[in-house]
């Protein structure tokens, strides 16, 4: 008989965040490449049409299952527990996104396991809408009541999760990677003229949300002594503006402050290809999808030295403690150290490749595989 794991494919359809859409890519195809002998995978998706459907012809795949509501309407269905035709079995959902019923797994070998990456709409609210706000918590609420198992990608997330939800021993670490095969590619040099930047920066990521910390990345370029420009990526729509303030506060002036949405997998390994140094300010309780591809670049990294950023790096980078003292300051000081000979720099970049390699989709997927198997 064959075992069917079930995967949520929410984000392949009608994407909401570019590292979910990313993730659930990555995290399917690994899961299908490492299918144990007897066991295969079908995908869940929300109706969709055009570049939806593309996105699901995933080689391996043994089907897709279509729900009759669009993402937005399925969303609100999940949140609210009524029946939305997507069944049982073992389900696996990158993101809360799952149909967290009532089920029986002893008798009917049913399952759900739901992923958090990001305890922003717990820690952070006020910088999100209204609405996911209450979408995530009902959604967490959920998986208290029916949630077989959580995952989530650090054991620091997964101590912080356990605060804020009773939700025992059925937290599980499982982490997160770089995509498969991410590189610098041939083609960088014309990828970065096509995104109008310079050659040598330092890269940041985030929005202008206070969590983000921008502020302090900025200013640690500000006071590291070195006049370099800075790429600021992730960033949301129409917010430069708002970012090229948080700059000029922190002492950058606007010519040297380059800012970009959301990128590719091969227009950020374009990015990353000419960076001196990534500097990862942010503290809150989140998967530091950057920083995990920093590192697997072999780009020095100067990271907040946080409970999920010290787990992710290790020796993989410069942790720069920033509790009680000045931030940027803190941060200006290593990356001014990281940039001030060819030797840190090379020490570091060698620091991050070796600590980038441990980061895999396959090896997530075989977690992944063995928590079902245990469940």
């Amino acid at each position: 008989m064959t075992a069917v794991l079930r995967v949520m494919l929410d984000q392949l359809v009608a994407p909401t965040d570019n590292d979910l859409k990313v993730a659930s890519g990555e995290l399917v195809r690994a899961l299908i490449a490492h299918a144990p002998q007897g066991c295969e995978v079908e995908g869940i998706a929300p109706a969709a049409g055009g570049d939806g459907v593309a996105a699901l012809s995933i080689p391996g795949m043994a089907g897709v299952r279509r729900t009759s509501l669009p993402r937005r309407e399925l969303a609100g269905a999940l949140q609210l527990g009524v029946a939305t035709g997507i069944g049982g079995g073992m389900i696996h959902a990158p993101s809360l996104f799952a149909p967290l019923v009532k089920h029986d797994r002893v008798h009917n070998h049913d399952q759900t396991s739901v992923t958090v990456w990001d305890l922003r709409p717990w820690e952070a609210p006020d910088e999100l809408s209204r609405s996911s706000v209450a979408w995530h918590k009902a959604m967490l609420k959920r998986a208290v009541k029916h949630a077989d198992a959580v995952v989530v990608p650090t054991h620091a997330m997964a101590r912080r999760l356990g605060e804020i939800a009773r939700l025992g021993d059925r937290i599980r670490v499982i982490s997160g990677a770089a995509p498969e095969g991410f590189r610098v590619p041939t083609d960088d040099v014309g990828r970065r003229r096509e995104l109008d930047l310079p050659e040598g920066y330092v890269v940041l990521a985030g929005t202008s949300a206070e969590s983000d910390a921008l502020a302090a990345g900025f200013g640690a370029v500000a006071r590291s002594g070195h006049d370099v420009p800075v790429v600021v990526m992730d960033a949301g729509e129409g917010e430069e503006p708002a970012i090229a303030e948080i700059a000029a506060a922190a002492g950058v002036p606007a010519r040297l402050v380059h800012v970009r949405g959301a990128l590719a997998d091969a227009d950020r390994g374009a990015v990353f290809g000419a960076a001196v140094a990534y500097v990862a300010p942010s503290t809150r309780a989140v998967f530091p999808w950057r920083t995990v591809e920093a590192m697997a670049l072999g780009v020095p990294v100067i990271a907040a030295d946080s409970d999920v950023l010290r787990e992710v790096v290790v020796d993989g980078g410069t942790l720069v403690p920033t509790s009680g003292v000045d931030a940027a300051d803190a941060l200006g000081a290593a990356l001014a150290d990281a940039l001030g000979s060819t030797s840190a720099a090379e020490r570091l970049a060698v620091m991050a490749a070796d600590r980038g390699r441990v980061f895999s989709w396959l090896e997530a997927a075989d977690k992944i595989w063995a928590l079902h198997a245990e469940l």
